[in-house]
């Protein structure tokens, strides 16, 4: 779907947003993996019409549309590179791991999607899990050979083994410190981040949920690991919701929000929180870097990434959730982040 399309077609995408709930069942039985060819369209422009590629502290490097016949394919709620800007892992909140790799071009330019693969969460027998409320996978760090996986409806942050051939299950379920009832049903914890290795959390597991708010409205969020755990609370700021988040070189966090509504359709931002005001008692906040609505080439944008390109540039990467929509897109977007 092309953002510049009519009123009709607005209206269409967000009541399938707000439809969000209402998701396919998950089958009972499949193949243990499934190999799948990923078909892309380039996206060359982020502002659509606009050939501009500076966007505050940002430049759009270039994107990818993704399409595949397979009928599981869709639904990206998180993702990691295993190594920078090449292969990485990732979860669908309808119950799949995925792996896959990003190609450049010459010009580093995303350029194609290659040896995809997914196979289905599974319980400790091996069987997969058919139990939408059990495998809403929604948040992912990697760490070590180690994913930790946030899932909301059954609240829990869980770790596995990374095993492209063969994830199983679960080996270690993480206290996520956050009281289980002030965490909403369809808004817990969409990011699961290590921190700094070196700064004051010791590359220890921070979560934040997407919409769980305490009294003052402010998010619950806490630092699961490292020498100074406890909950914390990030400032919500407008009527947007955190999808993700990656600490950055600096200690700071950089969360990824979302937001839509009838009158205003989809919208994304990104916002940095300063590294400080992540600690115990604390409500972090910090400011908004970039925003953008339906006329840029976004979507349900879920998952994001930090990682360092050859040559020292600082990158950001995104993946869009497309809710198994046909009028949703699943998007890879890429970014420079300049510091200057």
């Amino acid at each position: 779907m092309i953002f510049s399309g009519g009123r009709a077609r607005r209206t269409l995408f967000v009541c399938m947003l707000a439809c969000v709930g209402v998701l396919p069942a998950i089958a009972a039985q499949r193949a243990a993996v499934q190999t799948v060819e990923i078909s892309v369209r380039p996206i060359t422009q982020f502002h659509i019409g606009h050939d501009e590629t500076r966007f505050g502290s940002f430049e759009f490097v270039g994107g990818l549309e993704m399409t595949a016949s397979a009928r599981d394919f869709g639904a990206l709620s998180a993702f990691r590179f295993l190594k920078p800007g090449s292969d990485f892992v990732g979860v669908a909140d309808t119950g799949f791991w995925f792996f896959g790799t990003v190609a450049h071009d010459a010009d580093k330019r995303p350029s194609g999607i290659t040896n995809f693969r997914i196979q289905p969460m599974v319980d400790t027998s091996g069987r997969p899990i058919d139990r939408k409320w059990e495998v809403d996978a929604e948040g992912l760090a990697v760490k070590d050979g180690i994913a930790t996986v946030g899932f909301e409806r059954n609240h829990r942050i869980a770790q596995f083994r990374i095993d492209p051939a063969n994830m199983k299950a679960p080996f270690k379920q993480l206290d996520f410190l956050v009281p289980v009832r002030e965490l909403r049903q369809n808004r817990g914890f969409e990011t699961v981040t290590h921190a700094n290795a070196y700064g004051q959390h010791a590359g220890g597991l921070v979560v934040v949920s997407e919409r769980s708010l305490d009294k003052s409205g402010n998010v619950y969020a806490a630092v699961i690991e490292g020498p100074h755990k406890g909950v914390f609370t990030v400032k919500r700021n407008g009527d947007f919701d955190i999808t993700d988040g990656a600490f950055l070189p600096d200690g700071d966090l950089l969360l990824l929000e979302r937001s839509f509504s009838m009158v205003h359709g989809v919208k994304m931002r990104l916002r940095r929180i300063y590294g400080e005001s992540v600690a115990k008692g604390m409500v972090a906040d910090g400011p908004v870097l970039m925003e953008a609505d339906m006329g840029y080439q976004i979507d349900n944008m879920e998952g994001l990434d930090v990682w360092t390109r050859e040559g020292g540039a600082l990158m950001v990467s995104m993946v869009s959730d497309d809710n198994n929509s046909i009028l949703q897109r699943n998007l890879y977007l890429e970014f420079i982040l300049h510091q200057d």
